[in-house]
């Protein structure tokens, strides 16, 4: 009986890698057909389609993105900035407001965790968004811009912190800590904080991806090129791409320019996404078992 127990655990476990590699494979498969597409001619790829194995290898995608390298380059560092700014302020604001709506003995917890969920549902629109924080707040062409609107509190991470908080980190604790004389920021630096590593990995880079790859707020509230992002500057070469391969460039008087247009769109994306894929692998094992423990527990 045992021997069969393990014959089939051991049938279960190969079809189960055999299933998560056919998975992996269905994955990474489109981000190879991007790069590949990238490093492929023009023409090439036009008359061919998107092949794994290029006929024709080609840089000029990435020639035209970097035409202008110094533009390139502080765009790339002006997105580092506002990404590692905003991470960094987020998830301390979000870690504050999740903090006390976890806390049983806290008296509003009921109403606060109301309106944090009821701005979740509703919201103002874009047009009142955009009054607000352009006549009131003077955000416009400058770094609060990149930062403060729809990024810097977002009421989702805020359900997630707190479950987890709830869930996680026994009252019990933080009673104990409070009879040995332990104030509230003491107990929620030196007790809370280091218990909710795997969420806050998690919740911090969710909120990076998000900074990182925002173009809306720039294209609201940036109209000087020179403050543009990384994001920015791609989207803004995308539209250069598309208006002079499409035939309106010609009534401008703008004639005889040829540009690898899908090409270069695969090269932004690849290089848009660098980033990412360098920092992901160093919060993978944190970040599943922050969403399981933060989820919403019937």
């Amino acid at each position: 009986m045992k021997t069969k127990e393990k014959v089939r655990y051991k049938g279960v476990q190969a079809a189960a890698i055999i299933v998560l590699s056919i998975v992996t494979i269905l994955i990474i498969l489109p981000f190879l057909l991007m790069l590949i597409s990238s490093l492929t001619e023009e023409n090439t790829l036009m008359i061919n389609g998107y092949r794994l194995l290029p006929k024709q290898f080609s840089l000029d995608a990435y020639r035209y993105i970097f035409l202008s390298t110094s533009m390139i380059v502080s765009s790339y560092g002006r997105s580092a900035i506002v990404t590692l700014i905003g991470t960094i302020c987020a998830l301390t604001i979000t870690c504050l407001m999740a903090y006390p709506l976890s806390r049983r003995d806290f008296r509003f917890r009921k109403v606060l965790s109301f309106l944090v969920f009821f701005t979740m549902l509703f919201n103002g629109g874009l047009v009142s968004q955009y009054m607000m924080w352009t006549t009131i707040f003077h955000i416009k062409n400058t770094i609060f811009a990149y930062l403060v609107p729809n990024l810097m509190m977002s009421a989702f991470n805020v359900m997630i912190v707190r479950n987890f908080f709830s869930n996680n980190i026994p009252f019990e604790i933080i009673e104990s800590a409070t009879i040995d004389g332990s104030g509230e920021w003491n107990t929620f630096f030196k007790i809370v904080l280091p218990m909710a590593k795997p969420i806050l990995a998690t919740i911090g880079l969710m909120i990076g991806l998000a900074y990182w790859n925002d173009w809306a707020n720039g294209l609201y509230y940036i109209n000087d090129s020179a403050r543009y992002t990384f994001q920015n500057l791609l989207n803004r070469m995308i539209q250069q791409v598309n208006f002079l391969s499409s035939g309106e460039a010609a009534q401008y008087g703008v004639t005889g320019i040829t540009i690898p247009s899908i090409s270069v769109r695969m090269a932004i994306a690849a290089v848009g996404v660098i980033p990412v894929m360098i920092i992901y692998p160093f919060f993978q094992k944190y970040f599943a078992k922050g969403l399981t423990m933060g989820a919403v527990k019937g």
